[in-house]
């Protein structure tokens, strides 16, 4: 798969790649995750003219999959705000190798880790996320940009469900 920058004719597919992965947590009882509406075409906009928005897409030129992220400058850290893969292009390292790309782009640009927010229990969330390099942190290693940020998936109603915020060192990965 290419991974590539996002255009603003991919945001629409974003959305739908968003409502589709959103389905399996019906099966986990998070009916009310299947159900969140996606970011809006304007915010994903905001990450694509930031520069911080990409998207794998398959041998058409569709999108497959896409990772939108915030700079945290004071953390030195690229936050992944979001990172979605379609499920009929799931389990294929797709996910992985939008992080990595990331990964590269984010050290490139001075940034000492990658850092997310995720639920606990579901399998393709932070046991994925462990098995792919990041460690869970604890209460005491957040910074205020991601108490800021889980105060805010707190207002959301997130914390219906255990969250934890993740770290990927950067200078760990090869």
């Amino acid at each position: 798969m290419l991974i590539r920058p996002a255009t603003a004719a991919d945001l629409p597919a974003l959305q739908e790649i968003e409502r589709a992965a959103g389905e399996p947590f019906r099966a986990l009882g998070m009916a009310a995750i299947a159900d969140d509406e996606p970011f809006t075409v304007e915010e994903l906009d905001r990450y694509r003219r930031a520069g911080h928005a990409w998207v794998a897409v398959d041998a058409d030129g569709a999108p497959a999959a896409y990772l939108i992220a915030d700079p945290l400058p004071d953390d030195h850290a690229l936050h992944i705000e979001q990172v979605t893969v379609h499920p009929r292009a799931a389990r294929r390292g797709i996910g992985r190798a939008l992080i990595e790309y990331v990964a590269e782009r984010a050290r490139a640009e001075g940034a000492t880790a990658l850092t997310l927010t995720t639920f606990t229990d579901v399998p393709w969330n932070a046991p994925y996320y462990a098995r792919i390099g990041f460690r869970p942190l604890a209460d005491t290693e957040l910074t205020p940009a991601l108490r800021r940020i889980r105060a805010h998936e707190a207002e959301l109603g997130l914390d219906r469900w255990p969250r934890l915020c993740m770290r990927l060192d950067l200078s760990a990965c090869p």
